[in-house]
């Protein structure tokens, strides 16, 4: 089984799949097939992550070749060791495990200060002391060309000298950067003699105060692919104009056998947040729970949320990729989640918003043990024992005083089935002093008990029910889209109070369970019958206080929509 979905996983083909069998085919490449993500270690990781962690790994495993992560750290003011833990720990639990391979750009720092030093041996790199507002106003625009900065014509020893001078801290922060000389009327704003190294006196997470001069990102991740043996490099669709500069180092420093950069369109999905900005403002605001809120498309969020490594793969796997920037309805993801859980989350009976049923005729000191299938397709998930006595709690909206048409549960005149136990009929209804339904007197019939032989009569319906003497309370959390109105995301003007969906989390402090979900371990998955899927919640449930997470809901609106 196994081996059939590994080889499932590598079944459909895709433009950049080809790209690589050409390269095959035309011996571009002396080594192996070597693809890399690289992150910046200055967030979590998200599904837009995961949609480009799959498409490099799963090309790397499929032609049998090797995959790093790289950590893309050349910005010291906003790089923390705890976002470079959480990549490698959400990684490796999606299934996108680096092994030892794992790099950091910043151990290249002196490799690329070397390679910029042979630039400007070659007059293709010079040292600059435009202020950044001048330099913004020397680069033209879209329909200007640029024109070239007075220090540009610095000879290769006063260049050689600043540049180690810079290196060795004499310059403050900004005052100096070395600068590509390439083409300030270039059509392509990229190649308009863009920073290669930039000065900061900050210390860095990894390196220390060992440097004050930090490369630039288009400069430093084609020499980082071609130190570390990359043969494809594919970025997001937003790279496409940065090529050219990809390659112009590339070129001119003749490395052999030059990594390639190829382009996809990003994958958006509808009602979440995937701006790492954003992302860092609702959690430094305080808007959500940290970065593995469940409303998040954090791999952290999405984990604790309950989604599976798997649901998560067969949903990449199913939206295939695109050369284009595309939308992916949300309920996508949702189906995915469904299909993975459906066959072996086993089913439990939880009432969530709990109303309390008497059984009048019940004998008031008996309880007795009903035996119910774990699964009601999968016999080999066994069976548990759950307690059933006088006092039972059903869900408040399987009730109707004045039932609509077609209402098949509990209401006067209707004969319901408690599931796995027996036949109820209402008696009278208790109401609180403003009217409201606080509790119903119902009557049962001993002759109904399921599975204990035929009986003519026929209930309205089944409605799922747990023992009032002997159940687990619960804290339910129901999660919806957090951004309802996508329009209201690229409004700027509007706080994230206005932005976000004010029902985006419902909490059930009341709820009720059977009692063999008491022993339920974190992010252990069940399917509550009619209600979804449901996991613990692993950062706030205690020995004493039990937490779930709505995963999905049951009902599979993206696959109805087709």
């Amino acid at each position: 089984m196994e081996k059939e979905n590994k080889d499932r996983e590598f079944e459909t083909s895709n433009f950049l799949h080809r790209i690589v069998d050409r390269d095959l085919e035309e011996g571009t490449f002396k080594r192996e097939v070597c693809t890399r993500f690289p992150p910046e270690p200055n967030g979590y990781l998200h599904i837009g992550s995961a949609y480009a962690i799959n498409i490099s790994y799963t090309v790397a495993k499929k032609y049998g070749g090797v995959f790093n992560l790289r950590f893309d750290d050349t910005n010291p003011v906003k790089e923390e060791m705890e976002f470079v833990d959480a990549i490698i720990q959400d990684m490796k639990w999606a299934g996108f495990d680096p092994g030892e391979r794992i790099f950091y750009g910043s151990d290249y720092f002196g490799q690329m200060y070397d390679y910029a030093v042979a630039l400007i041996h070659k007059g293709k790199a010079y040292v600059c002391d435009l202020s950044p507002e001048e330099m913004r106003e020397y680069r033209g625009t879209l329909t200007e060309p640029g024109k070239n900065s007075p220090y540009r014509e610095r000879t290769v020893e006063e260049n050689l000298d600043l540049f180690r001078r810079m290196k060795d801290g004499e310059f403050p922060t900004g005052t100096r950067v070395l600068r590509a000389k390439i083409d300030m009327k270039s059509p392509n704003m990229n190649m308009r003699d863009p920073v290669l190294f930039r000065i900061l006196h900050e210390s860095h997470y990894r390196q220390g105060n060992q440097w004050c001069i930090y490369p630039m990102y288009d400069y430093a991740h084609p020499l980082q692919d071609a130190i570390e043996g990359v043969t494809h490099s594919f970025c997001s669709i937003e790279f496409k104009d940065h090529r050219p500069l990809y390659e112009w180092p590339l070129k001119e420093l003749e490395l052999p056998e030059p990594p390639k950069q190829r382009e996809f369109g990003r994958m958006n999905l509808t009602g979440v947040v995937t701006s790492k900005r954003y992302l860092k403002e609702l959690v430094a605001g305080g808007y959500v729970d940290g970065w593995d809120d469940p409303r998040l498309p954090t791999i952290r969020g999405m984990r604790r949320r309950g989604y599976t490594p798997e649901s998560i793969k067969q949903f990449l796997g199913e939206i295939g990729v695109s050369k284009d920037e595309s939308t992916v309805d949300i309920k996508m993801l949702e189906h995915s989640v469904r299909e993975d859980l459906k066959d072996r989350a086993p089913t439990m009976m939880a009432v969530l918003r709990p109303l309390k049923v008497v059984i009048t005729n019940y004998p008031e000191n008996k309880s007795e043990t009903l035996i119910l299938q774990n699964h009601p397709k999968n016999q080999d998930m066994g069976t548990r024992e759950i307690s059933f006595s006088r006092e039972v709690y059903i869900e408040s909206d399987d009730f109707m005083e004045e039932p609509v048409k077609g209402f098949k549960r509990l209401a006067p005149g209707n004969e319901v089935r408690l599931r796995g136990a027996y036949f109820i009929q209402l008696e009278n209804i208790v109401k609180d002093d403003y009217g409201q339904i606080i509790e119903l007197h119902c009557t049962y019939d001993p002759e109904t008990k399921s599975g204990s032989g035929f009986t003519e009569r026929k209930p309205k319906g089944t409605i799922h029910w747990v023992d009032g003497k002997n159940c687990c309370d619960m804290e339910v959390k129901i999660y919806n889209q957090l951004i309802e109105d996508e329009s209201l995301l690229k409004n700027k003007e509007l706080s994230w109070d206005q932005r976000i969906n004010p029902n985006s989390l419902e909490i059930l402090n009341g709820a009720k369970g059977e009692t063999s979900l008491k022993n339920a371990k974190p992010e252990e998955k069940f399917q509550f019958i009619r209600q979804g899927f449901f996991t613990v919640d692993y950062k706030h449930t205690t020995n004493d206080h039990l937490v779930f997470n709505r995963i999905v809901p049951l009902k599979d609106a993206w696959q109805k929509k087709k």
